[in-house]
């Protein structure tokens, strides 16, 4: 065995197998390549995107100062404890967003332009799954309190989401109803009906005028995404799931009632750790609600929903609630962050090091749909280059900003509500965030969405 050639090198997958069992391995150094490139970091990297519906009350919410010297604003002073490792981000904007409730929430992660007629463009989850997918059982998971998730595929359909804990906890961890055989005959009965479709298409194409054939075009991407996820689910069948500890196992695998958001929401990051520790998947998406219908939190006594509290029309009750609301969001956004922070990675280093969690909203005002200087909150990442402490403040950098509006006791004026409908600075598109997030990711582009340039962090 010779040390330099590395012949003792495994697969990440390995397994031990005797007398028909399976014992699952560990993440081992042995599977990392003694010569990996010093861009690569040992360990996987990752991914987590979290929505927070209808904005946030911005009076409450906004950070004054840019640099490392803020001081964090009254919702989000949850996060105080994680000063060094997020950076707050005042005044990006998506353009393509015009405003709309479906519109703001859709584009969120894609930067696509949806007018009438407009088709939305791939995520930028979906963009990183390209380059993880093959490394992971799961390309991505996709969680979301509404049944449409944050994730779009590359032909601009939105992807399916799993909202009650124990279905996510079995599609991550247990094997499938009928055992893998069943669904093997499944997956394959699947692969033979898209080669059935693909067949009459093409016969069907010789007729089709150019229009049809742009359809026909689109339907067969969808087409090619589906075969590939099939053959992608059955080469994964005989790979061990990951053994999950027995404090894991009831912690996560379990149903929680809603009228309990908390204990919800960290349940889900609870998931989503245990996803990342597992390298099950390395992308991950969770909406906290659609802008529509975003549920009420009865446990700290708000029985409204959140689009009903964003729509305050000046009323200080409403209002005082939706700050309690973003505050409540964001502590849980911190309960993830200390769960990625001490959970241990491959290398023994915080599993925080190598995942990007970015929490934010598609409005800034959701009283008047205000769509400009989204509240939005980067974490993690440092050993994928990202360096935080700051508060990145792009309205700041707008040549005119004349700073922000405040009363005679330095709280921030009703006018500041126009800075949240226009933006200061109409080069800072939040697709120039996105980007940077993908390279980190791995991903080779120099454009996503509407992007003009790439955040410098």
């Amino acid at each position: 065995m010779h040390i330099q050639s590395q012949s003792w090198l495994i697969d990440r997958r390995h397994a031990l197998r005797a007398l028909g069992s399976f014992i699952s391995l560990p993440m081992l150094e042995c599977m990392v390549p003694l010569r990996a490139s010093e861009k690569v970091t040992a360990s996987p990297k990752r991914s987590a995107f979290i929505y927070l519906a209808n904005g946030v009350h911005s009076l409450n919410y906004q950070i004054l100062k840019p640099g490392r010297d803020y001081e964090f604003s009254r919702s989000l002073k949850p996060l105080e404890k994680h000063r060094e490792v997020i950076t707050p981000i005042s005044g990006l904007h998506h353009p393509g967003a015009l405003g709309h409730h479906h519109n703001c929430i859709s584009v969120w992660l894609t930067g696509g332009k949806l007018g009438p007629s407009d088709r939305n463009t791939i995520s930028v989850d979906q963009k990183m799954a390209e380059v993880t997918a093959p490394h992971t059982r799961y390309p991505s998971m996709e969680v979301a309190l509404t049944q449409g998730s944050l994730a779009w595929t590359a032909d601009g359909v939105q992807l399916p989401a799993l909202r009650r804990c124990s279905e996510i906890f079995a599609s991550l961890f247990e094997e499938p109803k009928g055992g893998k055989e069943a669904q093997r005959r499944a997956l394959r009965r699947k692969g033979s009906v898209l080669d059935a479709n693909l067949a009459e298409v093409r016969r069907l194409e010789e007729k089709m005028g150019v229009e049809d054939k742009g359809r026909l075009e689109q339907y067969l991407t969808s087409v090619r995404e589906a075969e590939i996820r099939t053959t992608r689910a059955d080469a994964w069948l005989d790979t061990p799931l990951p053994v999950i500890s027995d404090s894991d196992r009831s912690r996560t695998a379990r149903d929680v009632p809603q009228t309990q958001a908390g204990e919800y929401f960290r349940t889900v990051y609870d998931l989503m750790v245990l996803a990342f520790q597992t390298d099950v998947t390395r992308v991950a998406t969770f909406s906290l609600g659609g802008e529509g219908d975003a549920f009420s939190i009865p446990e700290i006594g708000i029985t409204e929903s959140r689009h009903q509290l964003s729509h305050h029309g000046g009323d200080a009750g409403y209002m005082e609630k939706l700050t309690n609301y973003d505050t409540f969001a964001i502590e849980q956004f911190s309960y993830f962050l200390t769960r990625l922070s001490e959970t241990k990675d491959l290398n023994g280093s915080p599993l925080l090091g190598t995942t990007m969690a970015l929490f934010g909203s598609g409005m800034c005002y959701g009283h008047s749909h205000g769509n400009a200087n989204l509240p939005l909150v980067l974490a993690g990442g440092s050993e994928l280059g990202l360096k935080h402490g700051s508060h990145l403040d792009f309205n700041q950098e707008a040549k005119g900003f004349g700073g922000y509006t405040l009363a005679p006791d330095g709280a921030l004026t009703t006018e500041h509500y126009q800075l949240c409908s226009r933006p200061a600075n109409t080069d800072a598109h939040m697709s120039n965030l996105l980007l940077l997030m993908a390279q980190r990711m791995g991903v080779e582009t120099e454009q996503f969405g509407d992007s003009n340039k790439v955040v410098a962090l």
